[in-house]
């Protein structure tokens, strides 16, 4: 057996990429020039110094002892290197790591001599401060040396690619940052030639030789004058509105537009940052929004604690499960009646899609016996209910199938969550509850009050999240309105004055977390959406940014559907809690008992 593992190692081992004798004696060449070049430089400093020490009596200057104490900086250098790995390629031509590998070598290596002439000053002739005197000068050589030669390969590089000459909107961490790694990356696509920032603090600033020239207000004389092609967006946390007015003022100036990642995105991998600027998206014009996330009080109730969602393989239950799996649960256990969606979740999670492990669950929550089994085996601590029929023309031509997933489904989920002591339960609703109208509506404002009535029958944390349009999610209108414009269009808009509220998947999920943990028992958590956004507006904008000549056809409102829709219904009101993107409303309980599907059917007709 060993000999077998023998043979495949040094099978693996021979077939790994080694370097070529070509490489390994470029490498040794550069080390050993490098080496040298400190070396003169040493040997500069010391004899202009005891040139100046002496005050320029060269007569004075003992030039076998001088060519003695050179000899022993040369051999010092090189063993007080060994520790730093100066010359063993470990860092980048002027680095800020090579330099402090440079000057604490250099300050041993002074340190050393020093000693060395104190005991043999008056046999050598050499002035005990002359090593004093070399090392700022050699130290200015050395780093000299370093600082030409990366200004020579980055100048080279630079000439053998084409870079796009860009205009950086933001002088502050972000814009900083861009600018460094745009100057320095020499195979980085963009050139940066001005900086931008409102501030006025910020006027005469600059990075790396990138003046701040202006505000955004000056972008149109900027440009012209730096002949810009690019305009970069150095601010992680720009809202939809800044972007909106960015996005239209560089169309008229023929500016393309590029953002960049988050600052946690830039901290957790700044090498990457110049490859992940992007284009525009229709999520920064509308929802790209920071959220506000109380880590502590979000792990309160996830860290160590078992937490199933239902609905995990939709757009919301993915990202859900991916968002809780980072508070390092005991189990996330994935429900879906889908086992193509559990895949896909699975896949997020785990980096894997084989079906074969118990995290996920196959099971359809109208199935009241088989959702209570898997509660009562697995006893999860938390439950997220993402699982609902969501589509509102196809629930008005079957109101039977709302109400056997909505609201009977959210009953049975109830009921096991009940059986098994779920401490907390978040139930996933919808804006369409308040006021509601249509079939959907109906159905999650019953969802709603059945959650109220189970957190008043059990005393526990049993609460709603209501919230709009979610951009990117399966069946949503941007992801229809993409698919219309890949056909040639036309793009179909139900009327020309609708308005929907709307948020990112991530910034939903993020405050639906946030919610499970401020929300008191039988409460609507309803979630800050912003200003509603006119659907007109979104469809001229994702035709803009195809490029493609799209017509939009007015096809008229749909049966239930609103012209503008609420967040609170007109017989609630919406209190703010401690968290000043979420608001909090009391829900009428509704008992199981009370539940009759001819009077539901009654009330959704006359609705």
């Amino acid at each position: 057996m060993s000999s077998g593992n023998s043979a495949s190692q040094a099978a693996e081992r021979s077939s790994l990429p080694r370097p070529s004798t070509s490489s390994r004696q470029t490498l040794a060449f550069r080390s050993m020039r490098q080496y040298l070049f400190d070396i003169a430089s040493w040997a500069v400093a010391v004899i202009v110094a005891g040139v100046l020490r002496f005050e320029f009596d060269v007569q004075r200057l003992n030039v076998t002892s001088i060519a003695m104490l050179i000899g022993v900086i040369a051999l010092v250098q090189f063993l007080c290197s060994m520790p730093m790995r100066l010359y063993q390629h470990r860092y980048h031509y002027g680095s800020f790591e090579e330099v402090v590998a440079v000057g604490i070598t250099a300050l041993l290596n002074c340190g050393i001599e020093e000693l060395f002439v104190l005991f043999f000053y008056i046999r050598l002739g050499i002035p005990r401060t002359l090593m004093l005197i070399a090392l700022p000068m050699a130290l200015l050589l050395m780093l000299g040396v370093r600082y030409m030669t990366r200004l020579l390969i980055e100048s080279n590089a630079r000439n053998k690619v084409k870079s796009v000459p860009a205009i950086v909107y933001g002088a502050g961490y972000a814009g900083s940052e861009i600018v460094r790694q745009l100057s320095t990356d020499v195979m980085s696509p963009y050139e940066p030639v001005a900086l931008l920032d409102d501030d006025p603090n910020k006027r005469h600033a600059r990075i790396r030789k990138v003046n701040v020239e202006g505000t955004f207000s000056d972008l149109a004389q900027v440009a012209r004058r730096t002949r810009a092609k690019v305009l970069i967006v150095a601010i992680s946390y720009a809202d939809a509105k800044l972007l909106r007015r960015v996005a239209d003022e560089a169309k008229r100036l023929g500016l393309d537009v590029r953002v960049v990642p988050t600052i946690e995105k830039m901290l957790g991998s700044p090498a990457q940052t110049t490859f992940n600027l992007r284009a525009l998206s229709l999520d920064d014009l509308i929802g790209r929004q920071p959220v506000d996330t109380n880590l502590a009080a979000v792990g309160g109730y996830l860290t160590g604690k078992r937490v199933l969602i239902t609905g995990a393989g939709g757009s919301i239950g993915i990202e859900l499960c991916h968002q809780v799996h980072r508070f390092n649960p005991a189990e996330l256990i994935m429900l879906d009646r889908d086992e193509t969606n559990l895949q896909a979740a699975q896949y997020r999670i785990k980096g894997h899609g084989l079906l074969n492990t118990p995290e996920v669950v196959l099971a359809d929550i109208r199935d009241a016996e088989a959702i209570k089994e898997i509660f009562l085996q697995r006893s999860p601590d938390v439950v997220f209910h993402a699982a609902a029929l969501k589509h509102l023309p196809m629930l008005q031509q079957y109101p039977a199938e709302a109400w056997k997933t909505n609201v009977i489904g959210t009953l049975n989920v109830l009921n096991a969550a009940d059986a098994a002591q779920v401490t907390t339960f978040v139930n996933i609703s919808t804006d369409k509850a308040a006021d509601p109208t249509s079939v959907l509506g109906y159905s999650k404002l019953f969802a709603e009050k059945l959650t109220a009535y189970m957190a008043r029958k059990t005393d526990r944390h049993y609460i709603s999240v209501r919230f709009g349009n979610v951009l990117g999610s399966r069946g949503s209108m941007s992801t229809l309105f993409a698919l219309m414009i890949e056909d040639g269009g036309p793009i179909q808009l139900t009327h020309p004055e609708v308005t929907r509220y709307f948020m990112s998947i991530p910034e939903a999920c993020q405050l639906v977390l946030q919610a499970g943990a401020i929300g008191k028992p039988g409460e609507a958590l309803i979630l800050d959406m912003g200003e509603p956004v006119l659907i007109l507006d979104i469809a001229k904008r994702m035709i803009e940014m195809s490029g493609k000549k799209i017509d939009i056809d007015i096809v008229g409102l749909r049966e239930g559907e609103k012209l503008h829709e609420q967040l609170v219904s007109s017989l609630e009101s919406a209190e703010v809690t401690e968290h000043k993107k979420i608001s909090h409303s009391r829900v009428e309980a509704l008992s199981p008992d009370e539940l009759d599907f001819d009077a539901w059917m009654a009330q959704v007709s006359g609705g």
